[in-house]
């Protein structure tokens, strides 16, 4: 598999390089030299497969000779060892595809142990490695338990210090070993840039062998394309001629994967782009310009990023497929909006949060007559325990997931948003 730059696309590396860095020169995410695309009848044999052996298919699409099928089949089993998403009708034509059901109850499971899998087999000569990534409330968990106590790889995870719930951050702050965690006093915004600039510092880089596990690395990216097909393949073959999937968008990444499943031949009909208050996109698909805001704080905490890094991906997938891009759908939801969203949801008998609410409103509002739905369930609801049961009046029991670390002391660092004092940090310890 051959990767380019999208800031310099004389830079290209192989499946293997483009884990290892994260991120290319200039900061530039990597992307697919060629798009790889079944046919209508592979797509109907690829179908008929269990989870694990058709992502295995799906994954040496792109990955190619660079690691064996048999391989592969045993990375890609280990690293979904998890109860896999379960589809949940809300309404007639509309259902949730619930991705939680991993080790941290968060649809970034699936990203998070398939890159530790890939970093484990293709550490061939036992290289320390330091995993830096920042996390505006889900990530961070998920990566932290895919890695932990991984031999030769240490883990540093930045989040906005008060800005994502308390028990996301007992989650992944309370592990320790290989695990450090350092609260920042800003906004996801303040993490991201941190890890670009450590990135961007080629002797820290090389002497402390940098990566990332944000959604910047495309083995992440990769597998979230996955759970897409299986989502296909749970709904009926009437459900399936007008498909319409909402996806809660925060760096933008579970967008990505859904549209490279279309590019490959995944007959959705339609994405929405679905965010809150922090609607750059939204706002840059209504009238063409791109204007972050400063980011603002909401109860739907993991979409709090106003410069989503994975939207230059999204720009150049449509430019390769020659699609329109004012064919995308979008919104953006309020608080207020997202509270009452999630009250008629418990009327229809589902506990849901507000980052699936945020989807669900948005479909809601745009499906048409002859479509069908899908809004991702990105999140276990007991993650955000003290906010929705204050809006619905109603307990959430939790999960034992969570109720095993919810009396565990923080273990976390804290530190101002200042280059400096992470660049010392990761070299003392």
């Amino acid at each position: 598999m051959k990767l380019y730059n999208l800031k310099n696309h004389n830079e290209t590396v192989n499946f293997a390089k483009a884990v290892k860095l994260g991120l290319g020169q200039q900061q530039g995410l990597f992307f697919p030299v060629k798009l790889p695309t079944i046919t209508p009848i592979q797509l109907s044999e690829i179908l008929k497969l269990d989870f694990i052996t058709r992502s295995t298919e799906i994954l040496s699409k792109f990955i190619c000779n660079e690691i064996s099928k048999d391989k592969l089949y045993k990375h890609v089993k280990k690293a979904f060892s998890f109860k896999h998403p379960l589809q949940v009708p809300i309404t007639k034509n509309i259902h949730c595809f619930e991705l939680f059901h991993g080790p941290t109850l968060a649809f970034k499971d699936f990203g998070a142990r398939f890159m530790a899998q890939m970093i484990f087999s293709l550490n061939t000569k036992n290289e320390s490695v330091t995993i830096l990534t920042a996390t505006s409330g889900d990530t961070g968990a998920a990566v932290a338990h895919a890695f932990y106590k991984m031999k030769n790889v240490r883990v540093i995870i930045l989040y906005p210090k008060g800005k994502i719930s308390e028990l996301q951050e007992k989650l992944f702050c309370t592990l320790g070993k290989n695990i450090k965690t350092i609260s920042i006093n800003g906004s996801f915004d303040d993490c991201q840039k941190l890890v670009k600039e450590a990135f961007n510092d080629k002797k820290l880089k090389e002497s402390i062998g940098l990566n990332s596990a944000n959604s910047i690395n495309i083995s992440r990216l990769l597998a979230q394309i996955c759970y897409y097909f299986e989502a296909f393949s749970l709904i009926s073959e009437q459900q399936r001629n007008n498909l319409v999937v909402a996806v809660p968008c925060g760096n933008f990444g579970n967008l990505t994967a859904g549209l490279l499943a279309k590019s490959m031949g995944l007959p959705i009909k339609s994405f929405i782009a679905c965010t809150n208050a922090n609607d750059t996109v939204p706002r840059f698909l209504q009238n063409g310009k791109w204007y972050p805001k400063k980011t603002v704080s909401t109860i739907s905490n993991a979409m709090d990023i106003s410069q989503p890094n994975n939207w230059t991906r999204i720009e150049e997938l449509f430019y390769r497929n020659k699609w329109n891009l004012k064919e995308l759908r979008f919104g953006s939801v309020s608080d207020d909006i997202t509270q009452e969203t999630l009250k008629e949801l418990f009327q229809l008998g589902y506990v849901s949060e507000p980052h699936a609410a945020i989807a669900y409103r948005l479909l809601q509002n745009q499906l048409k007559k002859d479509e069908f739905g899908l809004f991702l369930g990105t999140a276990h609801p007991a993650k955000f325990k003290n906010t929705v049961e204050k809006i619905l009046n109603n307990n959430i029991s939790l999960p034992d997931e969570l109720k095993n670390r919810i009396n565990l002391p923080l273990l976390s660092y804290n530190i101002n948003p200042d280059f400096n004092k992470l660049k010392e940090f990761l070299v003392e310890n």
